[in-house]
């Protein structure tokens, strides 16, 4: 159930804005849409599961503009919607600017970095699952050269591609890692055509390996590398699918069920910072059957001790955005 989908219409705003309840939580959508195949999707696969299970609704919206973000948060807010879930690190300051007026509402910032009593902060350790992607694509690489391609260009996603590196250099030590950024505004999640462009670019440069962290940027990555007969790894959600045989593995991101947790706590939500890592399998990456022709034994083998080596601490992952600082990768 939904009276949002891709922007506040005028009679949902006009219910809103005069106090209507609402009796459902909410989840706000960031910038690519809820079906950008990735991180969106992946938070929408969530609340489509809790939907399903319980027999309950949500109210949702899809963002098309930064103007929207703080807007959305407070007519949900407003409107008494508990918890509202937010998609994306660029959802932190409205969230700042929110919250503290609604005290009652507990919020969900998903990938940033708000530090308030009603507001959970969840936060991935996408370096330690990007280590296991890198290990399996360099064992497939033939050429030695692997690619990667971000999005915006921030210290979220260069530690997507520092553990991607790491994981790479430590089973082929001379390996060649390409990397790109798509850009460095929110464009840079949807812009599928210039995931292409990068990947040609790569693939000219001998990657034969691609990994994207991009949102739905990274459809053109997975399209253009089994169009030109180069494996990729998909982001987030499992992409696998996508070109069955050709997706070497995807990088899962658990946002799924970070959304599924909150809604089902609902207001009991427990507010503070959550972090979702390798040892709570809040990252990981997909087997299936989509990708078994690519995936023999050694490689999952190589897989399951480096995933107990970082959960132990014996193998210990660089996280770019506590440090600022990769020393096996130039971005």
């Amino acid at each position: 159930m939904s009276i949002m989908t891709k922007i506040l219409g005028a009679t949902a705003a006009s219910a809103l804005i005069a106090g209507t309840a609402l009796a459902e939580p909410a989840v706000i959508y960031d910038l690519g849409g809820k079906f950008d195949k990735s991180f969106n999707e992946a938070g929408y696969n969530g609340a489509k599961r809790w939907a399903d299970e319980t027999g309950g609704t949500f109210r949702e919206i899809e963002l098309t503009s930064e103007a929207q973000r703080e807007q959305a948060l407070r007519r949900f807010a407003e409107a008494g919607a508990n918890p509202i879930i937010t998609m994306g690190f660029a959802m932190t300051t409205p969230i700042e600017a929110v919250a503290p007026e609604y005290p009652d509402v507990k919020f969900v910032n998903i990938d940033g970095w708000a530090n308030l009593p009603n507001v959970q902060t969840v936060s991935f350790a996408e370096h330690e699952g990007s280590y296991l992607a890198g290990v399996m694509a360099a064992m497939a690489s033939k050429s030695g050269t692997v690619g990667f391609i971000g999005g915006m260009d921030i210290p979220l996603i260069r530690k997507f591609g520092c553990g991607y590196a790491q994981g790479v250099k430590s089973v082929n030590p001379n390996a060649t890692i390409v990397a790109n950024m798509t850009g460095t505004t929110p464009a840079a999640w949807n812009d599928p055509v210039k995931g292409s462009e990068l990947t040609k670019a790569q693939i000219a440069q001998g990657a034969d390996v691609v990994y994207a962290a991009a949102g739905g940027t990274g459809v053109g990555v997975l399209q253009t590398a089994a169009d030109e007969g180069i494996l990729s790894i998909g982001v987030d959600s499992n992409q696998n699918h996508l070109h069955p045989g050709k997706v070497l593995t995807s990088m899962l991101k658990r946002v799924d069920n970070t959304v599924y947790n909150a809604l089902k706590d609902g207001s009991d939500l427990q507010t503070g910072y959550l972090t979702m890592d390798l040892a709570s399998e809040g990252v990981g990456v997909a087997f299936d059957e989509n990708n078994a022709a690519l995936v023999n034994a050694k490689m999952k083998d190589a897989v399951a001790a480096a995933t107990d080596g970082i959960i132990s601490g014996s193998i210990k992952v660089e996280n770019y955005a506590a440090t600022d600082t990769c020393t096996v990768l130039e971005f």
